[in-house]
């Protein structure tokens, strides 16, 4: 049996802050252990003391890196600690010690340092599902309930031209009644806490970059990333091996274009009965603003300026706590020009007098960036395969229309938990298949929800762009509400719909003025995103010469736009061919997989670096 490590011991070891220990919830699950560090009740050889004399010895030898991984069993992991990723879990251990098991072991993975630290949205919450799951989540008399609340008061709807806003009707899916305006951010860290307290172990810091599958071919578990390998791909001294967590079951939440996702998802052809995923890219600061200027609990939503009519988007402004705003843009990663940056059209979006009235004398504290998905009921994959499942915002369930996914991702995360703990009760069952999740997401309040607004986000592929979208998604939304006899399609893929540089108009962008507009480098500064610069690129690119001669000449750097952390740049080389040379600054990298998606070969892939690493975002 490996020994347990003292708290003080853990903490030097890169474990969570010690504010967090003063729970009285079981300490280790808060912790974040090394790699060496075996914390499982089962029996396995340990040889973590003769490591260091090993690396030492070994340094140079690349056969570490294929070497024995420690490993642990555990009935369900859940790769992801996102709104679906612990709805789930929370769920899980709800049956399971509901049913006198509470030795029935559900384990998070969750890359991020700190619960909720990857974390961004809006965010507006329909608290249906959050009412199901926790039922006296905002109950004054719980001492324990979540704080971070502020009851939508009034809403607008403008459509923006360059000076003015008009106002404009608000289709009844946008609807705010009894919906809450929130920092998911915040909300994560609660749900976590109220994961642990029913015994669910939380693992921030630990990503998990490999999917683990048995002698059958079904999923058997997944592997976090080593630690301590230099740029030159070769182990450190500081080296330590990955591990191995196997489970009965494993649950996919890892949110939007999730890396190991994608690879269940080509493995298991989930995607041969549905269209592609289409997407989309929110950019979000929160301000501190004048007490004049606030409005506490009104939410604004915009259509129009400053998005050309080809490009499909929309802002939002949000008032919430006290003298805060979320401010944020979205714009249809199927945007044609390659000129356009999505970062940039949202710095000069808040020189609006909509938006600049209400943020004059006030401050900027936290930015951030996400990919979304916008496919809708027609894009959502086969959930279900050998082994588990896709659940949440990696499946793809956020409305569109009503520019709300948090309800339907919870709910999808406590229905496929439902489906997996009655699979699980079969102990002859080598890889469980959850069709019984399936089944329950076509009789849920999800399937309904999308399927009534499937139409909406593909009618702006027409002629008139966004007036004729505009037009067609008032006829769905008063009065056809989805019971047309056909679905529309998504026609191209979001990478495919970018133009060659020399067919479009290029854009001129204002300088930021340091007020209500800020340089990038400024904005990922208050994003608090950190990664060791000894590392192998994250982001991966077969060649960056070959990606420089055949991208530049189309495009004139399109990456470096579409990024909105200056991750991509084309630096002039006189030494190479077309006179630029194509540069990664994965340091500044935020999580946002943008890249992923819409460089136009489709030859950069997001990767997860080292667990802990990336952004840390505050009030999101």
């Amino acid at each position: 049996m490996a020994t347990r490590r003292t708290t003080s011991q853990l903490l030097r070891c890169g474990a969570r802050a010690p504010s967090l220990l003063a729970s009285s919830t079981p300490l280790v699950p808060r912790l974040r252990p090394t790699r060496v560090q075996s914390l499982f009740s089962k029996s396995t050889p340990s040889y973590s003391a003769t490591r260091a004399f090993t690396i030492s010895a070994r340094l140079q030898n690349d056969y570490l890196l294929v070497g024995e991984r420690e490993s642990d069993e555990v009935d369900v992991c859940i790769v992801g600690g996102g709104p679906s990723g612990l709805s789930a879990a929370i769920r899980l251990k709800q049956l399971a010690n509901e049913a006198g098991n509470e030795d029935f072991r559900v384990l998070l993975l969750e890359k991020a340092g700190d619960m909720g630290n990857h974390i961004l949205s809006g965010a507006v919450l329909e608290p249906s599902s959050l009412n199901q799951l926790i039922p006296d989540w905002n109950d004054p008399e719980n001492e324990n309930r979540f704080q971070g609340t502020t009851a939508v008061t009034g809403e607008k709807m403008r459509f923006l031209t360059k000076g003015s806003a008009f106002p404009i009707p608000m289709p009844p899916q946008m609807a705010n009644h009894g919906n809450y305006i929130i920092s998911l951010n915040e909300l994560v860290k609660w749900l976590a806490e109220r994961a642990e307290e029913l015994g669910v172990e939380v693992y921030p810091g630990f990503a998990a970059s490999e999917v683990l599958y048995n002698d059958k071919g079904g999923v058997r578990g997944v592997a976090t990333n080593d630690l301590g390998i230099g740029r030159d791909g070769k182990p450190k001294a500081s080296f330590e091996r990955g591990m191995e967590f196997h489970a009965r079951c494993t649950i996919f939440a890892e949110g939007c274009h999730g890396s190991l996702t994608k690879q269940v998802i080509k493995k298991y052809d989930l995607r041969k009965d549905s269209q592609p995923q289409t997407y989309g890219i929110g950019l979000k600061e929160v301000w501190e603003i004048k007490p004049e200027n606030f409005n506490k609990g009104e939410v604004s939503h915009t259509l129009g300026w400053p998005l050309p009519k080809d490009t499909y988007g929309g802002s939002w402004m949000y008032h919430f706590g006290e003298n805060m705003v979320s401010l944020g843009l979205v714009i249809g990663l199927d945007y044609p020009n390659p000129w356009m940056s999505p970062y940039q059209e949202f710095q000069r979006m808040k020189h609006h007098p909509f938006f600049s009235r209400i943020l004059e004398g006030g401050k900027c504290i936290s930015y951030g960036a996400r990919a979304l998905n916008e496919g809708g009921f027609q894009s959502i994959p086969k959930v279900a395969f050998p082994g588990g499942a896709l659940i949440g915002d990696t499946a793809g369930f956020l409305n569109v229309p009503k520019i709300k996914g948090i309800h339907t991702s919870m709910k999808s995360g406590m229905l496929c938990a439902e489906s997996t703990w009655e699979a699980l009760q079969d102990s002859s069952t080598e890889d469980v298949m959850l069709f019984k999740y399936e089944d329950a997401l076509k009789d849920s309040s999800i399937w309904k929800e999308l399927y009534e607004v499937r139409n909406m986000r593909p009618s702006f592929h027409n002629p008139l762009g966004l007036y004729g979208g505009v037009m067609y998604s008032g006829l769905e939304a008063y009065i056809l509400k989805g019971r047309t006899p056909y679905t529309l399609k998504h026609k191209i893929c979001d990478h495919e719909a970018t133009k060659p540089a020399d067919q479009c108009e290029k854009i001129e962008y204002p300088k930021p003025d340091g007020v209500l507009s800020f340089d990038i480098l400024t904005n990922v500064s208050r994003t608090g995103t950190n990664h060791e610069e000894d590392q192998p690129v994250h982001l991966r690119v077969p060649d960056w010469e070959k990606h420089a001669e055949k991208e530049w000449p189309r495009f004139k750097g399109v990456e470096q736009r579409f990024c909105p952390a200056g991750v991509y740049e084309y630096v002039e080389d006189e030494t190479k061919k077309e006179g630029v040379r194509f540069q990664i600054n994965a340091q500044n990298c935020i999580h946002c997989k943008t890249c992923d998606i819409k460089a136009p070969s489709q030859d950069i892939n997001w990767t997860t670096p080292q667990g802990g690493e990336g952004p840390k975002y505050y009030m999101t």
